[in-house]
Order: structure tokens, then sequence, then C-alpha cells
């Protein structure tokens, strides 16, 4: 292995470690700040640290072709080291931030969706059942009146057609019809 190799080597296990750290910083905010029963703890501790070998095997990989040597765990505590000696508190914080503002903003915007779609839809909603009530309310009673102001005309009707229908029996109405008619009449009457 040449000297620029291992130049190369020992700064991407730098930057590994530097990767890890971050890594490390993420899943411990999002883990406290989501409130992660511990039950689930255990397992995304395994997560993590399943992430972080292939992020330092991916880097070992492609710097030297996977050869380890002792200078790559000295690379590896120096870039952690100077994460945490470093950058820890300003990516904690940036990473505190953006999780209250994701959390504003979804609730910005299910206030807003509130606002601006659902309770305009429970107000249709609801003006359309009391327009509808009215028209109802405003049907039924105008039936009312129709059928009061045309009951008198209908008892004239019947009174005036009465005669016409008993002539209509008696001449139109076959005689064997009329049999029919009565034995029919006759039987509902017993059943009934």
């Amino acid at each position: 292995m040449t000297l620029s190799v291992q130049f190369l080597t020992m700064g991407m296990m730098y930057a590994g470690g530097l990767a890890l750290g971050g890594l490390y910083d993420l899943y411990r905010v999002l883990s406290g700040q989501l409130k992660v029963p511990s039950w689930l703890r255990a397992a995304l501790d395994l997560l993590y640290w399943f992430v972080g070998t292939l992020v330092v095997f991916t880097l070992l990989y492609r710097s030297n072709w996977g050869e380890v040597r002792p200078f790559i765990f000295l690379g590896l505590a120096i870039g952690i080291l100077f994460y945490f000696l470093v950058f820890s508190r300003p990516v904690i914080r940036v990473i505190v931030f953006t999780i209250r503002a994701v959390v504003t903003a979804a609730r910005i915007g299910r206030r807003m969706i509130d606002l601006f779609i659902i309770r305009p839809a429970i107000g249709l909603y609801r003006l359309v059942l009391i327009i509808l009530g009215f028209l109802l309310a405003t049907a039924i009673f105008m039936y009312k009146i129709v059928l009061q102001l045309l009951y008198p005309a209908w008892r004239l009707l019947l009174w005036l057609f009465r005669p016409l229908g008993r002539w209509m029996r008696l001449h139109l109405v076959p005689a064997g019809m009329k049999t029919i008619g009565q034995k029919l009449k006759a039987l509902f009457r017993k059943l009934f």
C-alpha cells in the first residue's frame, strides 16, 4: 500500500468518524424528541450500528479495497473525537430546530386544512341541510294548503260524476264482469 493510499484511507476514516458522530447525534436527538419506547430503542441501536458499519466499510472499500490496518481505527477515533468537540452542539441545534420547524409546519398545515377545507365543507353541508329543510317545510305547507283548497272542488266533482259512474256500471260493463266483480267484492269482505 502506497503512502498516498494510506493518507487517502486515513482521510476517509476521519470522514467516517465524522459521519458516525453525526449519525449518533441525529439518532440520539430524534429518539429523545419522538419519545421512542424502550423496546424500540434496542432495535434502533442495532439499526444505527448496522448503518454505521455500512458507511465505514463502504469508505474503507473505496479508499483501499477493504484492507484493515491499525491506523484505520485511529482515523475513526480522531474523526469521532473532532466531531464531538467541534460539531456536536451546532448539529444538535440544527436538528432540534429542524424538528421544531417540521412540527410547526405540520401544525400550521393541519390548521390551514381545518380552516380552509373542513370547516367550509361542514358549513356548506349545514347550509344545504337548512335550505333543504326549509324547502321541504314549504312544500309540505303548500301541499296542505292546496289540499284544503281543492277539497270542496273534489267533493263537488265526486257529487257531479256519481250519476255518470252508476250509468257506466249499468250500461258499459258486461253482465259477466258484474258477477265476477261482485264475487270478488264478497270474497274480500269475508277475508278482510
